[in-house]
């Protein structure tokens, strides 16, 4: 049966507009208010028709729904299925959200604090940091060595570079220094390992050997040139890290440095000043 024509509006009034249809929402979960399978479902409003909330015409008394349809109460007895389904799908909802809320608020804790182990950053590293194992070789102060030091909400570090000198020298025979890094943002961990563990496939001839009991993981880069020529040198790098917190010590000899009466130490001697002096310096800057 064709719809019956609607009376046309008056000239001097704008044309009754439609009502607006329910707007779309990201919430995931079924809306505990819609009717189960089955339900009656109102029709979209149409121009002409009555606007929900308004007397229908030929029932001045009947109200239309504020809400749109309100889903079927269940007789008593054992026929109550469609009404537990939408209480459970109420249920259900609120449960998720409760359970997404503190999987984020606990995974995001954990994820977002750096794991600084008690470490501090110095604004001098030549005077906080140890190489005390090196001065019985190089009894000669530096006295003019080079500190510097970053305090940032992403990154702290203290750096030191000083020259080491023998008895008499002039000029340095050697050179060390000393870095500490806390990484307040990233966890460095993952580029520190493919930096040091991997030092001697994008270096050539240096060896490279991890080193236990410092920190979480520990590698010793060493390079020894002084036996084929003599203007070689020596070179040792101790690189840790420990949580977020990075540290780096290196020595560095050139044979064209020292007097020719003068030889610089064996490298086994210097990776174990190194790997001295590196605990007792990290054991003070967590202290």
């Amino acid at each position: 049966m064709s719809t019956p024509p609607q009376p046309p509006q008056p000239a001097d009034q704008p044309a009754q507009q439609p009502a607006v249809p329910p707007q779309p929402t990201a919430y995931p979960y079924p809306n505990p208010q819609s009717p189960p399978a089955g339900a009656f479902y109102a029709q979209p409003t149409l121009v002409g028709q009555p606007v929900p909330g308004q007397p229908q015409p030929g029932n001045p008394y009947v109200q239309a729904p504020p809400y749109g349809p309100v889903p079927p109460v269940p007789p008593a007895g054992g026929g109550g299925g469609a009404g537990r389904a939408v209480l459970w799908a109420a249920v259900g909802a609120l449960v998720a959200s409760a359970a997404w809320a503190a999987g984020v608020f606990l995974i995001g804790g954990k994820g977002d604090s750096a794991d600084l182990r008690g470490y501090s950053a110095p604004k001098d590293m030549c005077s906080s940091g140890d190489y005390s194992s090196f001065k019985e070789e190089y009894t000669e102060n530096d006295s003019s060595p080079t500190h510097t030091s970053l305090d940032d909400t992403a990154l702290d570090e203290g750096y030191c570079s000083l020259g080491l000198k023998k008895s008499g020298s002039s000029y340095a025979d050697a050179y060390l220094t000393m870095q500490l890094d806390l990484h307040r943002k990233t966890d460095p961990g993952p580029e520190f390992t493919a930096t040091w563990k991997n030092y001697g496939d994008s270096h050539t001839g240096y060896d490279v050997d991890p080193v236990e009991g410092i920190g979480d993981e520990a590698y010793l880069v060493s390079q020894d040139t002084a036996k084929a020529s003599s203007s070689g040198s020596r070179y040792a790098t101790l690189a840790v890290r420990d949580g977020w917190v990075t540290y780096t010590m290196s020595y560095s000899a050139y044979l064209s440095s020292y007097d020719e009466d003068k030889d610089p130490p064996a490298l086994t001697e210097v990776t174990d000043w190194l790997k001295t002096d590196t605990r007792a310096t990290l054991k003070q800057l967590r202290d």
